[in-house]
């Protein structure tokens, strides 16, 4: 599991003063980035390489409080197979120090393909580690 420290900056939020759902999804994307950067995957060098991506199929999230301006956020992300092209991420957002239940879920879904090709291929041996 990693951890992902977050503020809601006012770019976040829509003219009600709450954090839009697409943005929710992109703090989501962060935590994932972050994570790929921690298992030793460095973002930049897979682009310029072109030898995979690994693009998002599916994603969902439910929110259960609204997240506001300055709200200090914990994302907790969680990887798990599905099988030897795909993988899943878990998220789930608290609000710092307001208790032990998520304002917010989210999961994506990830295939592993030749970006050339568009083919699926096989997981990286740092995202398998990792799972």
């Amino acid at each position: 599991m990693t951890n992902y420290l977050r503020t809601v900056y006012l770019a976040d939020t829509d003219a009600a003063g709450v954090v839009y759902f697409a943005r929710a999804m992109e703090m989501c994307h962060e935590a994932y980035e972050e994570w790929l950067a921690t298992i030793g995957l460095n973002l930049q060098q897979l682009l310029q390489e072109k030898k995979l991506a690994i693009p998002i199929v599916h994603g969902e999230i439910d929110f259960f409080r609204p997240m506001f301006c300055g709200d200090k956020l914990e994302i907790k992300l969680e990887s798990q197979p599905v099988n030897d092209t795909e993988f899943a991420i878990s998220y789930k957002i608290y609000r710092l120090n307001a208790g032990e239940k998520p304002i917010v879920t989210a999961t994506t879904n990830h295939v592993c393909i030749n970006p050339l090709t568009r083919t699926r291929i096989p997981l990286p041996l740092a995202i398998i580690q990792s799972l």
